[in-house]
């Protein structure tokens, strides 16, 4: 999956980006931890937390285009969108899962 950064100028464009992007539900609260909470059933299609999905053991790679004019434009929103993506993981695995999303770009 990628993502171009350049689309990502503000918090609501974010959020607008990732919603089209993974297909996120309507009741998406469109903050970070409704985003984690999304992104931490990619492996769970009857979730309905994403249309995006990855088969059980499997990770989804999000790539991160432009993400060092990103990193430069909205260093808080970068921060929170690796911490977050870390913290998907994390959580699965104090749950006895296995991690379900990657991060790939050039910061």
């Amino acid at each position: 999956m990628r993502i171009d950064a350049n689309s990502i100028v503000d918090v609501e464009s974010f959020h607008s980006v990732f919603t089209t992007a993974f297909g996120f539900p309507s009741f998406y609260g469109r903050n970070m931890d409704a985003w984690i909470d999304c992104l931490s059933y990619l492996d769970d299609p009857s979730s309905g937390m994403t249309t995006v999905h990855v088969d059980s053991g499997q990770m989804l790679s999000l790539v991160i285009d432009h993400a060092q004019d990103f990193k430069l434009r909205q260093p808080d929103l970068f921060s929170a969108l690796v911490e977050c993506a870390a913290f998907v993981n994390w959580r699965r695995v104090e749950a006895g899962q296995a991690p379900v999303l990657a991060l790939a770009f050039h910061a």
